[in-house]
């Protein structure tokens, strides 16, 4: 054996050695489970557990996860595409009268940041599927797709569900359509909406089997264990602050018309109260998702995890957006909203960023055990 192989062996020159963890080329470090060229760690094959459970998924994407992807990608061009013409000065889609003109900056500024947001489904899409976004930490792809399942969780689900309405005729009568304020003309949705669908159809089948793969013990449980008692309050104060924040969206899907004005309620139907509902049940759901995981163990985690990584999304998401929108338009020469309004967007943005606080508490304490 040659001096140099002896080095090798012995460790005379500077060796790598895989029992020390702070080795940088230790076989469960995360950060090195694919190299400078994307390539995988052979001392660690795709699949295989990490450190707290993790594991590296594989980096080649399949037939499937190409045609997702593609899908994801082609569904955004209209929105952007709708949005990069309101940039520039057109208002196809907006007819006279539109809340949208009466504040230039504001209405510029919000484009400008869903067209950045739907931009960044791209992103996620080749994240997903991509060597080189194996090495984006976990924290950052997890915060990207909690945003994204919150953003177009209520749009997956109302927008069906006013279609549905329309269809058994329920629909609005065109005394409600007179009475409402011209916002976007009907077509618009027609255009946009498919894409928010297809959008978030394509990034389900890619996230949930990356998720499995690499965060699987999240869905195991520990049974017999509990989180500490201050989880638990807090998870007793989602639920309950989305119990009333679900009730008053509830009640208003259903025609209520309590702290709302007189041209609210002339604005009302079966078919605008869908999303006061989806509003409503998400924050229930939140709620309840948080509870069930502040009680810890494994019985029907995965449930749990589902409705407080949807409800919570939807809630933290849509209540900030609501609140800012609402907030936005005092500046036009709109008539102010109601507080209650504002306090409902508040509250359910409170909901979703308390039930958020359990969801991560829960899945941080599941892949440390």
């Amino acid at each position: 054996m040659t001096t140099r192989a002896v080095r090798r062996t012995t460790g005379t020159a500077r060796q790598t050695d895989p029992t020390n963890p702070n080795d940088p080329t230790h076989p469960i470090d995360p950060t090195h489970a694919t190299g400078a060229t994307g390539a995988t760690n052979p001392t660690r094959p795709a699949g295989a557990a990490g450190p707290n459970g993790t594991t590296s998924p594989a980096s080649s994407a399949t037939p499937i996860q190409r045609l997702l992807r593609a899908a994801a990608v082609i569904a955004t061009v209209p929105y952007l595409a709708l949005k990069a013409a309101w940039l520039a000065g057109s208002h196809i889609g907006i007819p006279d009268g539109s809340v949208l003109l009466e504040s230039e900056l504001f209405s510029a500024v919000a484009n400008a940041l869903t067209m950045a947001m739907d931009a960044c489904v791209i992103v996620l899409a080749l994240l997903l599927t991509r060597p080189w976004g194996r090495r984006v930490p976990g924290w950052l792809l997890l915060v990207l797709v909690f945003t994204a399942t919150g953003l177009l969780t209520p749009i997956m689900t109302g927008f069906p569900g006013q279609l549905l309405v329309r269809a058994v005729g329920f629909g609005a009568g065109e005394d409600v359509k007179a009475a409402r304020e011209p916002f976007l003309d009907d077509w618009v949705y027609f255009v946009v909406y498919p894409g928010f669908i297809i959008q978030g159809l394509a990034l389900a089948g890619l996230f949930v089997p990356y998720a499995r793969e690499r965060w699987g013990r999240c869905r195991q449980g520990v049974p017999g264990t509990r989180l500490p008692s201050s989880t638990g309050v807090v998870a007793g104060a989602a639920a309950a602050v989305g119990a009333a924040v679900g009730a008053i969206h509830l009640y208003w899907a259903f025609g209520g018309t309590a702290w709302l004005d007189a041209e609210q309620v002339a604005q009302y139907s079966a078919e605008s109260g869908v999303f006061s509902a989806v509003h409503g049940l998400c924050a229930l759901a939140a709620g309840a998702g948080a509870l069930l995981l502040a009680r810890g163990g494994a019985p029907a985690v995965r449930g749990a995890l589902a409705l407080a990584w949807i409800g919570s999304s939807a809630a933290l998401a849509w209540g900030l957006w609501l609140l800012l929108a609402g907030l936005g338009l005092q500046f036009g020469e709109s008539e102010p909203a109601a507080p209650m309004i504002f306090l409902t967007y508040a509250g359910q943005a409170i909901t979703g960023c308390l039930s958020a606080a359990v969801l991560a508490w829960s899945a941080r304490s599941r892949l440390a055990a």
